[in-house]
């Protein structure tokens, strides 16, 4: 009877590191789970985690960096002439600036940590929190670039 050696050649760890950017995070690609545990009965209840991904955060610090940017360029376009459209924070704004900005804040601020808890939720059939967080991400930007225009017409830029 003759015995081989042979050495085990097996990788141990298959699975690749995640990439920072990933469909699979935005919900494009919803991945081989879909009509496991979370389909069926239970589709639309949402599953709730103690410890959110990267991404997530870094969505949520941005929108939050956007929202300084947001206060801080309305101030200025209101210093070279412009109107707050918004009743609510005209109003904190004819009060104080701190009150003004405190406010906004803390409003942002609270409504990010509902949308984060919630992430997984689902509004409409396809349509998750999470979209509509990285919906207020561009619509952030979009005002941030907005805001920035305008200041570029005053010439305080």
């Amino acid at each position: 009877m003759s015995m081989t050696i042979t050495e085990n050649t097996r990788v141990r760890e298959r699975r690749g590191a995640v990439p920072f950017f990933c469909p699979y995070h935005l919900g494009f690609k919803p991945g081989r789970r879909m009509n496991e545990r979370r389909s069926g009965a239970v589709r639309w209840n949402a599953a709730y985690v103690d410890r959110y991904a990267n991404h997530i955060m870094f969505c949520v610090i941005a929108i939050l960096l956007f929202s300084v940017g947001d206060a801080i360029f309305t101030l200025k376009i209101l210093a070279q002439g412009g109107e707050e459209l918004n009743w609510f924070m005209a109003i904190l704004i004819d009060q104080s600036i701190n009150k003004f900005v405190a406010v906004k804040m803390a409003l942002t601020a609270l409504a990010l940590i509902m949308l984060v808890i919630h992430h997984n939720v689902r509004i409409v059939y396809t349509i998750r929190v999470r979209h509509v967080k990285y919906a207020i991400l561009v619509g952030y930007s979009v005002l941030i670039g907005y805001e920035l225009y305008l200041l570029n017409l005053a010439g305080s830029l």
